[in-house]
């Protein structure tokens, strides 16, 4: 039987989280798991937790951690016996920890991008509010400019991706993931990689996965890119 592994991806909005996740998934036969398609799932279904996550995404504000393990832990118990690569959560130290007493992540992928490269991609990114697909008009556009690819509904630029407001969004983001950070790294499975271009940052992140995966009792050394 292959050995389960289990990861998480962390890094701040317009990263390109989900570009990279896309691509472990398809390269590593990963199942994805995205939190937020999770939180769209339980609002659309009008749940009792949907009812609940929707009141504070409605306000702009995080999802508390008792909310957000409440949500996610059970979905995690039903998928414990495949391996995966977890977005969104965790996204604090409190629900590191709650995850960390249900399973033992494998490896977590740490991405850093300047400040300007987070802000030109957000300028430029696009989202189908219903299903979180994600474009970006300078490297993955529509195919019908405003609109969705699959189900041609118009697409929204969040006004929380504009400049004025991203560096609020950066701030929390750090103050937030900087101990989950120090979490994993003191576990010795962080892995950080930095860069500009997500087509350069891919290669580093492919050999790692490669050689975490092929290894069963690989050593917990931290990666960072140059």
């Amino acid at each position: 039987m292959a050995k389960l592994f289990r990861a998480a991806i962390m890094g701040p909005p317009g990263s390109g989280k989900g570009t990279i996740s896309r691509r472990i998934a398809q390269s590593f036969g990963l199942q994805y798991l995205s939190s937020g398609h999770y939180l769209r799932e339980c609002i659309a279904a009008n749940t009792e937790a949907g009812v609940l996550v929707k009141t504070y995404v409605e306000r702009g504000m995080l999802v508390p951690d008792h909310v957000m393990t409440r949500l996610m832990l059970p979905r995690l118990e039903q998928v414990i016996g495949h391996s995966w690569l977890l977005d969104g959560f965790p996204r604090t130290l409190p629900q590191a920890r709650e995850l960390n007493n249900l399973c033992q992540l494998d490896m977590v992928i740490n991405l850093t991008v300047p400040f300007e490269t987070l802000k030109d991609r957000l300028s430029e990114r696009w989202v189908h509010p219903a299903s979180g697909r994600v474009y970006n008009m300078g490297f993955n556009p529509p195919l019908v400019e405003g609109r969705d690819d699959i189900t041609g509904e118009p697409l929204i630029h969040h006004d929380d991706d504009k400049p004025e407001a991203l560096m609020a969004r950066l701030r929390i983001y750090k103050d937030v993931a900087k101990p989950v950070i120090d979490f994993y790294k003191s576990l010795g499975i962080l892995h950080s990689f930095s860069g500009t271009d997500t087509d350069r940052i891919w290669p580093y992140i492919n050999t790692v996965l490669t050689n975490k995966m092929d290894t069963p009792h690989s050593d917990a050394r931290q990666t960072q890119t140059p």
